[in-house]
Formats: structure tokens, C-alpha cells, sequence
């Protein structure tokens, strides 16, 4: 790939706004700082990289049914600088639909997507969940995040956290002040899955610079449309023997609990 588009903008120094992206054209996009990731300088954050691709589902795709699933899978290094999100349904229907968006750099595709969306039903009679509620936001104290993971990513975050959080385990907020694209709002469900990817570093096992624990998917459940701003976990992290480790959290809004999100790692001892 050639290097003059592997840069996010705000890389040499030049202004960019504050937002995740700015949008080129129909289709294509280039990362800002705010966007760059928390392993590499030269790759953009999975969470508003994720939040980006529903965004263009959501706004391509317009619909009255309900995100059900959002996985996203991660095929290689999300390059910072330009790209395409193409998007299409391979599932119609009246009631279910799925559909597929793809982040492209070139000839080289860096996430696939996949979104289930089901029609809205009245079910207020039977609804319940076992899931307990978080503390609110102003219960927990502040957490200097960016003393663990380095990034603009990272430094774009608000985050708080419960006093009990241990390694491995932790309740936690974070919110944002940066939209996706400059410019735009944020669609409703895209708006609070742009922050969701961070679960994987708010209660780390280990200390990332001298263990590599990146996840190669995630996958989020909703129970109900979430309400974007402030987005609680409840995270666990569990590291297994032979490399392989899985992050899960029960995800909230201001208003309780929305479903879960489960991260596949990769854990190496050896970082390169």
C-alpha cells in the first residue's frame, strides 16, 4: 500500500477535526488521529472502525427493524489513511434481514461485518433479564487510561472506573466526545458501538508491553436499541494455556443493561 495514504490525518502535524473520520466521497473515508489504534501508530481503533461500518449500514440501509447481532471480523491491520465501506444485504426479508458491510483499503479488505436486523414486536409483557446494573458514571472514579494504552484513540476517551476493578475483572464508562464523521451525526446504534471494541483494555490480565493480547472479532448482542453517550461494561478477561483468551462483557446504557459483546484474543508471550 502505497505510504502517502497509510497516515491518518493529524499525523505530520496538520489540522483535523474532532472526529473519527471524514468522509471523501459516497463511499470512502479517511481516518483521523482520533481514530489510531492502540498497538500500532499506522492502524485505526477496531471500535470506531466498527461503529463506522454499521453507521454506513444504517444509513445506506434504512430500516424499522432492530440491530439484533453485530459481528465484525478482523482480516488484517486496519490501515490508517483512506478507504472504502462497501455494504450489501444478503439476506432479505420482511421480519429478519442480514447484512454484510466490508472495510476495503485498496484491493485488500481489513473487516468484514456481518448485521442481523429483526422487526420490532411488542413484548413488554414478557421482558426480563438477569443482568445486575452498574453503578452510574458519577459513582466510579476517574481512570487515567491513557497510562495503560497509548493511541488517539485512547486519548479521545472519557473513561471511569468501580474502585473494586482487578485484573481480568471490572465494571467500568466511557463516552466520547468525537462523532464518527465530521460533520454528521452518529446513527443511534453505531453511536454507542463505536466505543464497544475498548472492552478489551479496560481490565487487562496483563501489562500490553510485554504481553500481546489483541482480539481478532467482535461480536455484540442487543436485547433493546441502545442510547449512545456514556457505555458501561462489565467485563471479564480470562487467558487460557495455549494462546488463546476471550474478553466478554454485559454491555449499558444510562438506562441499564443492552446485551453482551465477546472478543476472540490471541495471546503471545512474545510480541513480535
Amino acid at each position: 500500500m502505497p505510504d502517502a495514504i497509510n497516515r491518518h490525518l493529524g499525523h505530520a502535524g496538520d489540522a483535523y477535526p474532532d472526529a473519527f473520520y471524514v468522509r471523501l466521497g459516497e463511499n470512502r473515508f479517511v481516518s483521523t488521529l482520533h481514530a489510531q489504534g492502540a498497538w500500532q501508530p499506522g492502524e485505526q481503533h477496531l471500535a470506531p472502525a466498527s461503529g463506522l461500518v454499521l453507521a454506513e449500514v444504517e444509513r445506506r440501509l434504512p430500516s424499522d427493524k432492530l440491530v439484533s447481532r453485530v459481528s465484525c471480523d478482523v482480516l488484517g491491520v486496519i490501515h490508517s489513511g483512506e478507504f472504502t465501506v462497501d455494504v450489501e444485504v444478503v439476506r432479505p426479508g420482511r421480519s429478519i434481514e442480514l447484512v454484510e458491510a466490508s472495510m476495503r483499503h485498496g484491493e485488500r479488505t481489513s473487516i468484514r461485518a456481518r448485521v442481523w436486523r429483526l422487526a420490532a414486536t411488542d413484548t413488554r409483557q414478557v421482558q426480563g433479564i438477569e443482568w445486575a446494573p452498574l453503578p452510574p458514571p458519577d459513582a466510579m472514579r476517574p481512570l487515567a487510561f491513557s497510562s495503560v494504552w497509548d493511541g488517539g484513540y485512547i486519548e479521545s476517551l472519557e473513561v471511569r472506573q468501580d474502585a473494586e476493578a482487578r485484573p481480568g475483572r471490572g465494571r467500568s464508562w466511557i463516552r466520547t466526545r468525537c462523532p464518527l464523521v465530521d460533520g454528521e451525526s452518529d446513527p443511534p446504534v453505531a453511536g454507542f458501538l463505536k466505543l464497544v471494541d475498548t472492552a478489551n483494555g479496560l481490565v487487562v490480565r496483563e501489562d500490553p508491553r510485554s504481553v500481546f493480547f489483541p482480539n481478532v472479532d467482535l461480536t455484540v448482542h442487543f436485547i433493546r436499541e441502545p442510547e449512545a453517550g456514556w457505555v458501561g461494561f462489565d467485563t471479564r478477561v480470562g487467558f487460557g494455556p495455549t494462546g488463546l483468551g476471550e474478553t466478554s462483557s454485559v454491555l449499558s446504557d444510562i438506562h441499564g443493561p443492552v446485551g453482551t459483546a465477546a472478543q476472540s484474543l490471541t495471546v503471545r508471550m512474545d510480541k513480535r
